[in-house]
């Protein structure tokens, strides 16, 4: 221990090193030693709960040009630069000891090799810069989802945004048990031009599983970068594998039912699919957009939201279809806007914001104009597809009361949707927990979006919205899931939503408020308020009673001739999915548990068997 003090009191300075050893968990100051010793800071600042220091986090975020306070002084910019917009999925790599596998699905890499990779990237890589400190709590303070963070990084930018997505953890740490497990970040945006990150071409993620740790490098995008985002979500997923929980890439909200009834749900979409959206439905309030830790606790399934804020992407929401957000971010609500357009004036636009395109302005590119093209000739757009906002739940008037209850809330639904043009229903509940589990969570496909770094627009397979995240095999995973259910004296039920239906002309068939009455109708459905329909791939709802919804809700005539082109039966496109997903399974996953091939089977021939009886495309009325 005293080769650790000395290396402190090497890089701290006498205030910062009695802020740290002020929490007494040992394992903490020899992270601290480990990386000031690796990165060679110019200084070191502590961060704890109080105000005066979250507030020099914001200023010299922008007094170093990684932020630019705007025309609202509470909001800022921040640019990633042209060609580091997404999570870099293929540089994000598990460091995984001789001889085990996490399963084809995973990009893996000797651990003794990527250690050593590591410390050649990141030795010296904060010379002549300052090194930040901070300590967060995933889950509520002092409950039994709480997990621990220290996040070491470079970046004022990401510090500033953690400041707006997660709970300030300094005194938790302060008197938090010894044996407490802790999850620890270290990030370094490497050289930088006009606070841009330039090394992007050898940028890169390690996760350290063995010791619950992560590195970034050569980057700023907060979803490589912000540690306790979907970093800390691939430790939490091997922490709930060996404690019998579940990690989930899941929003978290209240649906508002008759006579006052609140009704919990989760739901897991990938990213531009829908997720933060369908939380933020009117009438609903919120608990959280993201991510979930799911919990047994007295024999029903309880949830919290593991963040305070909301990391969500911005193309699209406009004062129409998106009210409360568009409120929140036209006013004096701290927010923080990455990679979209920022006028003269200081005022940020969007993709299709629904107002009139400025002629010019400053974005990803450097400045913009109507018709700037890029080194291929290509059109830049205004702003970039990926481009974010970061704000507080705080403050929000929809937001649920539960917030911050260490118990968590009780879960009555879980959702599953996707990008669809031509499959599955606006939206289909489970037969059963084992059904829904198979066909809806582990069959998840979706239409992939610039939130990841590739080509869009491609099928990409999609398990519960969760496979670029998990940190076991994908059959393990599964089997957690069926296992977790059974440990539930009352299961949630589990749906499966489709917001993107099309018809053959690529018209969208059914509205975004349309969200609203899917998410009523499964209150209704929860408590056994409405029947329904059984089709061969489970219920969906009885004309009645949506034409009821429809009414009450959005004050819309709903038609039959509506709801018979959108709740149709394709049973094609259903059998090539079963096909498609079956096949996956049985050739990339050793280890898929036989049910998942008995409940494709089963939907298989109730497929057939109404395809022989009723024909390819079968009007839901034909099953009552």
């Amino acid at each position: 221990m005293k080769d650790v003090i000395s290396t402190l009191e090497k890089y701290l300075s006498p205030v910062g090193l009695a802020k740290l050893l002020a929490i007494p968990n040992s394992d903490v100051h020899r992270f601290v030693a480990k990386a000031v010793d690796l990165c060679e800071p110019m200084k070191v600042f502590v961060c704890t709960d109080a105000q005066e220091d979250i507030d020099y986090i914001r200023r010299n975020a922008i007094a170093r040009g990684e932020e630019t306070e705007l025309a609202i002084d509470t909001h800022s910019v921040h640019f990633d630069g042209f060609f580091d917009q997404a999570r870099d999925v293929a540089s994000t790599k598990y460091l995984v000891p001789k001889g085990e596998s996490l399963g084809p699905h995973l990009e893996q890499r000797d651990r003794d090799e990527g250690l050593a990779h590591l410390n050649r990237r990141m030795k010296g890589s904060m010379r002549n810069k300052k090194m930040i400190i901070r300590f967060f709590c995933l889950g509520p303070l002092d409950s039994e989802f709480s997990i621990p963070v220290v996040q070491i990084t470079d970046s004022f930018y990401v510090a500033h945004s953690e400041d707006l997505l997660y709970r300030s953890g300094y005194e938790y740490f302060k008197r938090h048990p010894d044996d407490k497990e802790i999850f620890w970040m270290l990030h370094s945006s490497g050289k930088l031009v006009q606070s841009v990150s330039i090394g992007w071409q050898k940028r890169g993620v390690y996760i350290d599983f063995k010791t619950n740790a992560v590195y970034s490098y050569n980057t700023q995008y907060a979803g490589n970068t912000i540690g306790l985002k979907k970093l800390a979500l691939r430790l939490a997923i091997r922490k709930a594998d060996s404690e019998g929980w579940l990690a989930e890439h899941m929003f978290l909200m209240a649906v508002h039912g008759p006579s006052g009834r609140k009704t919990y749900m989760t739901g897991a979409f990938p990213s531009s699919c829908g997720k933060t959206s369908t939380s933020m439905v009117p009438g609903a309030t919120i608990v959280g957009d993201d991510l979930s830790y799911l919990r047994v606790i007295d024999e029903k399934v309880r949830a919290v939201n593991v963040e305070q804020g909301i990391f969500g992407i911005i193309r699209s929401v406009s004062k129409k279809d998106d009210p409360v957000i568009w409120e929140v971010l036209n006013s004096r609500q701290p927010a923080i806007f990455s990679n979209v357009l920022i006028t003269e004036e200081g005022y940020p636009h969007w993709l299709e914001d629904g107002r009139e395109i400025p002629p010019r302005g400053v974005n990803h590119s450097g400045p913009w104009w109507i018709g700037k093209v890029d080194e291929n000739g290509e059109e830049i757009p205004l702003a970039h597809k990926n481009a974010r906002y970061t704000i507080n739940l705080n403050g929000l008037p929809n937001l649920d009361e539960s917030l911050e209850d260490p118990n968590g809330v009780e879960i009555g639904g879980i959702i599953y949707g996707g990008r669809d043009a031509d499959t599955w229903v606006p939206v289909t509940q489970s037969f059963s927990w084992e059904h829904g589990v198979i066909t809806m969570g582990a069959s998840l496909e979706s239409k992939s979006t610039a939130a990841t770094l590739g080509p869009s627009g491609q099928r990409m397979f999609q398990p519960f919205s969760n496979l670029d995240f998990l940190s076991i095999p994908l059959g393990q995973y599964i089997k957690n899931h069926l296992e977790f259910g059974r440990n539930v004296q009352k299961r949630p039920c589990i749906f499966a939503v489709n917001y993107f239906q099309q018809d053959e002309n690529g018209k969208y068939l059914t509205g975004k408020d349309a969200k609203r009455i899917w998410l009523q109708w499964m209150d209704l459905r929860i408590h056994g308020d409405v029947k329904a329909i059984q089709t061969p791939t489970g219920y969906i709802p009885i004309y009645d009673d949506l034409k009821d919804l429809f009414k009450k809700y959005l004050n819309q005539d709903y038609s039959i001739e509506d709801y018979a082109t959108q709740f149709t039966i394709r049973v094609p496109e259903l059998l090539e999915k079963i096909y498609r997903i079956e096949k996956i399974y049985r050739e990339s996953v050793s280890d898929a548990p036989d049910i998942l091939f008995t409940i494709f089977a089963e939907q298989l021939a109730r497929l057939k068997k109404a395809q022989d009886q009723f024909g390819d495309y079968i009007n839901p009325a034909k099953f009552i």
